[in-house]
């Protein structure tokens, strides 16, 4: 048996697919526009060919013999009558077609100038720095030139008119001119241009063959009244297929050049689309309906897209998001969940000799009465929902060796985290405290570490499902343990904002509280024993807010100092 030796990875290259290379990752050639036949089973050779990749219940891949869910889809192609411009690096077309000889195909650069871009280009390529700014260099240099100095051809100015239209002296450049000078390039001139002959030479930016996306890619859905509903890029594959085919017979039957140039401009417009339906100074293809279609860049692209949406922003169970309140009575390492919050994320109990008759109180109170349970789990496996109706039968079943999804309840241990997440104390672990209302309720006290404030910041919670991770929440994450900032050795946590004004003006005034006002304050400090009074008004004890602010310092603490903020 050989035994592979493990290999590490030491660089990622990335460059164009050539024609050659799309028809061999291709497993079928793509030629029809229709995608199923009466019976309702997929053409061959049309969009949603078997080959592709199967998205039905019951048919398998004819590739990979996988089925539905077990095959990740193949690629097909298309062969293109004639060759398309992709949008995407029309910029860079516009570069090299100005930097370039119209004739030979030259870079219009003298040979030492090409040798010392080359050593430079290498120069930083070792070192891992960017070869932009040498490349710019290069393209602004030969532009500069009016007459190839090696066959002596006078260059004339190109214009390039959004999105894919090139003009030289007048007259409109086809895609087939385009690539036929880009061919003429030389191995050397490409790697001048910072480009590698061997992964991405210049001509196979003009497409002549193009990659239909796998059918698992582009599924497509059944309405409620049977009817099939198509994915926005296979509707776009479908105009391409047609596009093309009327071309070909147009040209086949000799049509005049003007409809051959109209049905090229569709052709251009439907690939265009295809690839980027956002492109300024192109009509995006809609729907019947006026909407826009969602092409290939619009999947990618932007906050949902796949990169920040899918990648980035993944969403998870067991977490909950909700806009933050403040709550002053709670403790500093409490957070307020919602009810409804609390009945819908579980915690999952292993039912134990111990625990036994705890959980099948649990079950018997069912979802709706909280704190209850949602699901047991067999010990084959199978999971069972309790309802109403069946939480008092299901309660008798409960046998060693069951789990048992119990809803959250009070001092239940959770993750609390506010985006963006910036250090080690933007997601800390707090207890839970299940109370009415819709928000998450939070001590202003804890605002500094999550930078958290409340004109409609929203957190998010995650409940951690073992023990060990309960563990480490309660003792690594806990707001207790993270007080003191790593970033500075001071404390993060503590009063602020109206904190800090409220008891600068309740040790600042010389209001006079009475017995029962003074009570009430320190109540919710649990302190129910007053100090001496500092006088008497009217027969009746009084208090000052320092004598108020004092019963709650440690005992012991005895500190003067001068305020910083007062000269009094």
């Amino acid at each position: 048996m050989v035994i592979a030796t493990p290999k590490r990875i030491k660089q990622i290259r990335f460059g164009l697919i050539s024609p050659k290379e799309f028809r061999k990752m291709s497993v079928t050639r793509i030629i029809t526009a229709d995608t199923y036949d009466d019976d309702g089973f997929p053409i061959e050779m049309g969009l949603m060919d078997t080959r592709l990749g199967v998205i039905d219940p019951g048919l398998r891949c004819k590739t990979c013999g996988g089925r539905a869910g077990e095959c990740p889809g193949h690629f097909g192609h298309i062969e293109l009558v004639a060759p398309v411009m992709h949008v995407g690096f029309a910029k860079l077309i516009r570069k090299i077609l100005r930097a370039t000889c119209r004739n030979c195909g030259a870079l219009l650069l003298d040979p030492n100038q090409k040798k010392e871009t080359v050593e430079k280009i290498r120069t930083l390529k070792k070192m891992g720095q960017s070869i932009e700014d040498v490349v710019n260099d290069v393209f602004k240099e030969a532009r500069k030139a009016g007459k190839c100095q090696y066959c002596n051809e006078e260059q004339k100015e190109i214009k390039f008119e959004k999105p894919t239209t090139f003009v030289e002296d007048g007259h409109k450049l086809m895609p087939t001119d385009i690539r036929s000078r880009l061919e003429k390039m030389t191995d050397e001139d490409i790697e001048v241009i910072g480009m590698d002959s061997r992964n991405a030479r210049p001509e196979w930016i003009i497409l002549t063959v193009l990659a239909v996306p796998p059918v698992t890619m582009r599924p497509s859905i059944t309405l409620e009244s049977g009817q099939r509903s198509e994915d926005d890029l296979t509707h776009k594959l479908v105009d391409i297929i047609r596009i093309n085919q009327r071309f070909q017979e147009n040209r086949e039957a000799g049509a005049p050049q003007l409809i051959i140039e109209d049905l090229w401009e569709l052709l251009q417009y439907h690939i265009t689309t295809f690839i980027d339906n956002a492109v300024s100074g192109v009509p995006p293809a809609r729907h019947r309906s006026g909407r826009p279609l969602k092409t290939l860049s619009q999947r990618l692209k932007g906050k949902e897209g796949r990169f920040r949406g899918s990648l980035s922003g993944k969403r998870v169970n067991f977490s909950a998001r909700t806009v933050i309140s403040p709550d002053p009575n709670l403790g500093m390492h409490e957070v307020g969940v919602p009810l409804a919050i609390a009945k819908e994320l579980t915690i999952t109990l292993y039912v134990t000799p111990r625990n036994i008759n705890e959980v099948k109180e649990y079950v018997r109170r069912g979802p709706d009465n909280h704190p209850g349970a949602n699901y047991i789990v067999r010990a084959d496996g199978r999971r069972l929902r309790i309802t109403d109706k069946n939480g008092a039968e299901l309660a008798d079943l409960v046998e060693l060796g069951w789990k048992v999804d119990r809803q959250m309840k009070d001092g239940d241990v959770v993750l609390f985290n506010r985006q963006p997440s910036l250090h080690r104390m933007s997601i800390m672990s707090h207890e839970v405290k299940v109370l009415p209302h819709k928000t998450f309720r939070l001590n202003p006290a804890v605002c500094p570490p999550y930078n958290a404030d409340f004109d409609g910041d929203e957190m998010n919670m995650h409940v951690p499902q073992t023990e060990d991770a309960r563990a480490e929440a309660k003792i690594l994450m806990n707001i207790r343990e993270n007080i003191i900032s790593p970033r500075f050795g001071g404390p993060i946590i503590g009063g602020i904002h109206d904190h800090i004004s409220g008891l600068f003006l309740l040790t600042n005034s010389k209001d006079k509280i009475n017995k029962d006002d003074a009570l009430e304050l320190l109540a919710k400090s649990e302190i129910w024993e007053l100090p001496e009074p500092a006088g008497k008004e009217d027969g009746e004890p009084y208090w000052n807010g320092k004598q108020i602010f004092s019963q709650i310092l440690p005992k012991g603490l005895d500190l003067e100092f001068k305020a910083e903020i007062c000269e009094q």
